[in-house]
């Protein structure tokens, strides 16, 4: 035992396996008796406490194969039956078990190991009996027995713990419900074939796992299939999200449409509607035209030659200032308006 762990142990109940920072609980035959005298304590002295030295002992047996969290709740409420408790645990044999319950899991070393990494124990018992006698009882110092309270009926028994019950030394806990041992067999036996083709996957060989050649092929075809499923399942799962999305796109669409179309209709009916802004252009439109294509009012009397404004004068482009008279003795005219109105009147 290193140094750490005598430091911590306490009557020897623990001892360091390998690693000083860790206490596992002993196994029974490895702890040496302290040859103090046993008096075995009544239940009302339990629930109210014993002394720091003098423990509550308390024993749960059991298989234990597959260890889960139905026996750990199991082994919590023993511990916590009293005050002070020593929790003690015995573990049955590969040959008691497979004799009187049936072919297990996890061979009989794997589950004495499972029990010590339990914290609510204190110590095993390696090669449990099935039956517990007077003589293992007084042996191993067992105040009391903790055990659900089902009658468990056994090696020719209608209930292996009666009489137990009968001397008052037994501690009922609940099992807890949905989790057993035989519920993961079962769940492992009903989909046998996809855990095969698990470990199959994960590099276990057919000959290891007990599967035939054919089988071999079966599965690893149903492995391929089933990828292509899974891909069909992804594609299909990829387009409902593409439908979906173009939905909300064409709805966000229409409405867009809807909106636009509204805002056109009723520009539309401002500008052509009865109304509208076409109809007073039209109207403003046809009086102007009406305005110009009458004709105006003529005045009452003529304006006087004085009155009227002169007239431009022209000169004829044969006469001017500078050329001579001709021989003939026609002289130049300057002709205005003026002069050909009054030739005319």
């Amino acid at each position: 035992m290193c140094s750490v762990a005598a430091l911590c142990c306490v009557n020897q109940y623990f001892i360091c396996r390998g690693c000083p920072l860790i206490l596992l609980p002993p196994f029974a035959d490895e702890i040496k008796p302290d040859g103090k005298p046993y008096k075995r304590v009544t239940m009302e002295e339990a629930k109210r406490g014993t002394p720091p030295d003098r423990p509550v002992r308390v024993y749960a047996d059991g298989i234990f194969d597959v260890f889960h969290s139905g026996h750990a709740r199991a082994l919590m409420q023993a511990k916590r039956l009293f005050p002070n408790t020593h929790l003690i645990v015995g573990v049955c044999s590969d040959d008691l078990t497979h004799k009187y319950k049936g072919f297990t899991v996890m061979n009989e070393d794997e589950r004495y190991d499972a029990i010590t990494h339990c914290r609510y124990v204190d110590e095993v018992v390696r090669n449990a009996p099935w039956t517990l006698t007077p003589e293992f009882l007084a042996k191993h110092r067992i105040d009391f027995v903790a055990h659900d309270d089902i009658p468990y009926s056994s090696a020719g028994s209608d209930d292996v713990y009666k009489h137990i019950k009968d001397a008052g030394m037994f501690a009922p806990t609940q099992r807890t419900e949905g989790i057993s041992t035989s519920d993961i067999i079962t769940r492992i036996v009903r989909d046998y074939d996809v855990y095969v083709r698990r470990n199959l996957q994960r590099g276990y060989t057919a000959k290891e796992l007990n599967v035939s050649f054919i089988n071999e092929k079966k599965y690893h075809l149903q492995e391929r299939v089933d990828k292509v499923k899974r891909k069909v399942r992804d594609v299909e799962e990829k387009s409902k999200e593409f439908v979906q999305k173009v939905e909300e796109k064409s709805i966000d669409l229409i409405q867009k449409w809807e909106e636009k179309s509204r805002e056109f209709i009723g520009n539309f009916l401002q500008m052509f509607g009865p109304e509208g802004a076409l109809k007073h252009m039209l109207k403003e439109g046809k009086g102007r035209m009406l305005q110009a294509i009458s004709p105006r009012q003529s005045p009452s009397s003529s304006p006087t030659r004085e009155e009227r404004s002169p007239s431009p004068t022209f000169r004829l482009p044969f006469f001017s200032k500078a050329s001579p008279p001709h021989h003939s003795g026609a002289r130049g005219y300057l002709v205005s308006e003026d002069d050909d109105e009054d030739d005319e009147s």
